[in-house]
């Protein structure tokens, strides 16, 4: 693994030294040329990847605010840091992490979680990785997990220059072309053809500086035949000042391949999670979303999926729950342009204590894409008379051969449900719980069982409104 050498001969007027750590460097609030050309700087960039910054910012600076979902008028980007890390190397060797950080990541269940049932693990902190690691017995099949940056450089610079950014253009909404302008971190995946990894991949983001965003890249290419699962896990602290993080996934799922790809986030509850993620799925290939949303005070998430390919299919399975002041706009969207394709989305969404949440469907099925199939199952639970629940469909649908469903349901715990489980000798807080936890059954059983544990663990503390 190449190790990255920082700049050295830095601008020392575009950096925030009061606002780091001892031994971190910070690039001052808001975004400026000055700043993208350090952070391009900063990494080394090829001249095409400074170029496509310099773009993206341009077109950032043209494109107005979002119109949908709830208002983010809170967040401002003259007070966010676009730029933070260690002084510190990223490390394939657990033991050569710097001791706060790894202190951090353990509280987390990292390494642990890669020592009993993942095949890879990439840490960041902030805007870098510190730690990236790949089992020998994986690397031996030829799959390629690396942190992004090290491969603009190396066999497959080719294949990351070819991708990145072309299912999410910079055009694509403001904050699409914000990452791009000042990504920095993330993953690369490539599993060559025929070969299925029989344990999952995981990245995790930690976002722990105050008043900062994370811009990570992710990019996947699953080839011919292959098979992946794939684990993002998020989290931060909670701070007085708005945190931003505004990522991206790139998915590119081959001929006859499959990409189940699973996200558990815990941000706290001063983060705006302008999140943006995309999938094109080819012939006979299949792609998988898992997505449970925990935190953050305003979400922008609509994983969506492209059935390029003739009797490709997409699945996907969310939950989120929004406590108070938690405003969590989430939801899917699948164009299907192949022939006998096929779409499932089954969501749970769980309110409390004046929380906002509403699910997003959108469902776009071309004209060539004859005698596809398209369902969609959305549940939402109240916990409270004041919290709300909004379910939004949309439909398009060129094709008379189209098969297409939707059904939306909202509700409440029962009462009888509670009494009877309190008669079993549970308390109220218990048996609530317990019925939200089923309620939430259908995700969770879609993960491996040190994440669904952790899923239900989150439920249980969203009930008792102890997460920050």
């Amino acid at each position: 693994m190449e190790d990255k050498t920082y700049v050295e001969d830095i601008d020392r007027s575009l950096y925030d030294f009061r606002n780091a750590d001892e031994d971190a460097y910070r690039l001052k609030d808001g975004l400026t040329e000055e700043i993208v050309l350090q952070i391009s700087k900063e990494k080394n960039d090829p001249d095409w990847m400074r170029d496509l910054r310099l773009k993206c910012l341009e077109i950032y600076q043209k494109t107005d605010m979002p119109v949908w979902g709830p208002s983010i008028e809170g967040l401002d980007m003259d007070h966010i840091a676009t730029y933070v890390r260690k002084n510190t190397k990223m490390a394939d060797n657990w033991d050569a992490v710097p001791a706060e950080v790894k202190d951090t990541f353990e509280k987390l269940g990292i390494p642990e979680a890669e020592r009993k049932s993942l095949a890879g693990v990439g840490a960041q902190y902030d805007s870098e990785l510190v730690y990236h690691n790949i089992r020998e017995d994986v690397a031996k099949l030829g799959v390629i997990y690396t942190d992004i940056e090290s491969a603009l450089y190396g066999e497959y610079a080719d294949m990351i220059k070819e991708h990145f950014m072309t299912l999410v253009p910079p055009t694509d909404h403001k904050f699409a072309a914000l990452h791009g302008a000042v990504w920095s971190g993330g993953s690369f995946v490539y599993v060559p053809k025929g070969v299925k990894v029989d344990i999952p991949l995981q990245s995790y983001f930690r976002l722990n500086a105050k008043g900062a965003g994370q811009f990570e890249h992710t990019l996947i290419i699953v080839d011919e035949g292959a098979d992946l699962h794939f684990i993002e896990g998020c989290s931060a602290p909670k701070y007085n000042v708005a945190n931003l993080h505004a990522g991206c996934v790139e998915l590119f799922v081959h001929k006859n391949a499959r990409l189940r790809y699973s996200t558990i986030e815990n941000w706290s509850k001063n983060m705006y999670n302008l999140n943006t993620k995309r999938a094109l799925v080819e012939e006979g290939a299949k792609m998988e979303w898992v997505s449970g949303s925990f935190g953050s005070h305003i979400s922008y998430l609509y994983p969506t999926t492209i059935l390029k390919g003739d009797d490709s299919t997409m699945e996907f399975t969310g939950i989120s729950f929004a406590n108070t002041d938690q405003n969590l706009d989430t939801g899917a969207k699948v164009i299907q342009l192949g022939k006998r394709t096929s779409s499932y989305m089954n969501t749970r969404s769980i309110s409390k204590g004046g929380g906002v949440s509403t699910f997003r469907s959108s469902i776009e099925i071309r004209k060539s894409a004859e005698y596809s199939k398209s369902s969609v199952s959305c549940a939402s639970l109240m916990l409270d008379s004041i919290s709300r629940s909004d379910t939004i469909p949309a439909m398009d649908i060129r094709t008379k051969t189209a098969d297409v469903g939707h059904e939306a349901q909202i509700g409440k715990i029962s009462d009888d449900a509670v009494f009877y489980l309190m008669s079993r000798g549970m308390s109220e807080e218990d048996a609530r719980a317990l019925i939200v936890s089923g309620f939430a059954e259908d995700v969770s059983k879609e993960l491996p069982l040190e994440y669904a544990i952790e899923m239900n663990n989150l439920i249980r503390l969203e009930m008792k409104g102890s997460i920050g």
